[in-house]
């Protein structure tokens, strides 16, 4: 790598770019706009004085070159991040911002009223919330706080387990009232695609061989296409039941359930702030998961 590369700012832009593929993905990624991508990768490549992307119709492919020098800034960045993760777990100030990341239901209906009472106590905590499906990484410090459904967290996270979301089938009460059938397999249903898999399998064991007659990556917008009548559906008790518009229509066969876990990195989990964050939501998470999913 070229002596004069030593900004690391340019080198992470390299890094979202690669794995992006384009530069509106890594725009998004580092919430910046495109331009300003396009800039830092031209400077960077004239710099060094060779091309590190060809320009596809596709989005934008390592060359050789590239390829080589992914690898050496990879080592780089786990440096970094090393570094980083050190010092910040030292940090024993009650200040300073940590990021939480959570699915959108979580985030919608479980986070705030906590986080509001969190504040209260933290008023020098400065939260964000990021919300998506997918998994962000806490090893790069993508988020410091990580709020994920599953039976089998990461070895590599530290953590507790806050509770277990029960599921069970709920419908509008509209759509149930003009779709008395027993027979689940005559009644519509909404779906999930692949990233909820074990949601799908559930209902491919309580209703075999049915398709759904409309699906979602979110479980928060099939809680909302359920309010809206479109069939039945496979949700978490404790966001169903806090919706006066869905009622419990039947449980599932084998009282099916994911753990939630309140994790974080091993190097950050004595930093005062991120302590902070995981003593107070603990409890209060438990105690939600407790009183709506009970029967």
């Amino acid at each position: 790598m070229n002596a004069q590369l030593t900004n690391w700012d340019d080198l992470r832009v390299f890094l979202a770019v690669a794995r992006a593929g384009s530069l509106s993905g890594a725009a998004r990624s580092l919430g910046v706009n495109h331009s300003t991508v396009f800039r830092r990768i031209a400077g960077v490549e004239d710099r060094l004085g060779v091309r590190l992307f060809e320009r596809l119709p596709t989005g934008y492919a390592l060359t050789a070159a590239g390829e080589e020098a992914l690898g050496l800034v990879e080592r780089i960045e786990a440096d970094v991040t090393t570094l980083d993760r050190t010092v910040t777990g030292q940090d024993l100030r009650l200040s300073g911002s940590v990021r939480i990341t959570a699915t959108d239901m979580l985030a919608f209906w479980l986070l705030p009223d906590h986080l509001a009472r969190f504040r209260k106590s933290y008023p020098g905590i400065e939260v964000e919330i990021v919300v998506g499906n997918e998994t962000l990484n806490l090893s790069r410090r993508e988020t410091d706080v990580a709020l994920r459904i599953g039976n089998t967290p990461p070895e590599t996270l530290v953590g507790r387990r806050v509770g277990r979301l029960d599921f069970a089938v709920y419908g509008a009460p509209e759509y149930c009232a003009s779709h008395p059938d027993a027979d689940l397999a005559k009644h519509d249903w909404i779906g999930f695609d692949s990233a909820h898999a074990p949601l799908s399998r559930e209902l491919e064991k309580l209703v075999p061989g049915i398709r759904p007659s409309i699906r979602s990556n979110s479980v928060a917008c099939a809680v909302r296409l359920a309010k809206a009548g479109l069939g039945l559906a496979v949700l978490p008790c404790a966001i169903a039941e806090l919706k006066a518009d869905l009622i419990r229509v039947c449980e599932l066969p084998n009282t099916f359930g994911l753990d939630l876990w309140l994790l974080t990195h091993e190097d950050l989990r004595h930093t005062a702030r991120i302590r902070a964050v995981l003593e107070f939501l603990t409890p209060a998470l438990t105690a939600s998961l407790h009183v709506v999913c009970k029967d």
